[in-house]
């Protein structure tokens, strides 16, 4: 009989930034995200409130399609509690049409079963 164990938060955290920090973001969504995740982001964002996984997808590769090249990225380490880990990203790119920018965000996840089924992103856009 084979068993599959169930990923921890920490486990899922660390995988997370793991693919992040490799460019793989597409690839962290399809393999640590819930059917039914839930996505958040600040009001008057091109997507304040999406749920489900196909949604999120959608979402995440319309926001990587207008990216005309990303100069640098980082993913900080993680802080885990109980089901929620939280992180930061930053991110240097030229957005087509929009100039080069600066993406500063905290990012905040609930885990359940292994899988990230809330995510909460806060953040600043800034001019270059």
């Amino acid at each position: 009989m084979t068993t599959t164990q169930t990923m921890t938060t920490t486990d899922v955290a660390n995988r997370l930034v793991e693919l992040c920090r490799q460019g793989k973001n597409m690839d962290a969504v399809n393999e640590l995200y819930a059917d039914n995740i839930v996505s958040i982001e600040p009001i008057g964002s091109r997507a304040p409130h999406t749920e489900g996984k196909a949604a999120v997808i959608t979402k995440e590769n319309e926001f990587f399609s207008m990216v005309e090249q990303v100069h640098s990225s980082e993913v900080s380490n993680v802080a885990v509690a109980a089901n929620y880990f939280t992180l930061t990203m930053k991110m240097d790119m030229t957005l087509k049409g929009m100039g080069r920018m600066v993406m500063d965000e905290v990012c905040v996840y609930k885990v359940a079963d292994g899988k990230i089924v809330h995510e909460l992103f806060i953040y600043d856009v800034m001019p270059m």
